[in-house]
């Protein structure tokens, strides 16, 4: 599974600069970046809020997860007890 992060395209709907969003939300455009080529670990809620107020949108617009072929392991036993309780 990935964590896709979406803020290229909403950079580009907005006709705005990286450099201009890194100083609005105030990241550097290096750690921008970083986020924008999904090479972040972590994004803290602060700077998911300020993404959020700076573009007006919804932390989902920002992060999308993507799937490796199938639902993780966690999700695929709680499914599988959750039907075998109802059975």
């Amino acid at each position: 599974m990935a964590i896709v992060v979406e803020i290229d395209v909403l950079l580009a709907r907005r006709k705005m600069s990286v450099g201009d969003f890194a100083d609005a939300i105030g990241l550097s455009p290096a750690n921008v970046s970083v986020l924008k080529n999904g090479r972040a670990k972590a994004v803290r809620f602060s700077t998911l809020n300020a993404i959020c107020e700076v573009l007006q949108c919804q932390p989902g617009d920002v992060l999308r997860w993507v799937p490796d072929g199938g639902e993780p392991e966690g999700v695929a036993a709680r499914r599988t007890a959750t039907a075998d309780r109802q059975e």
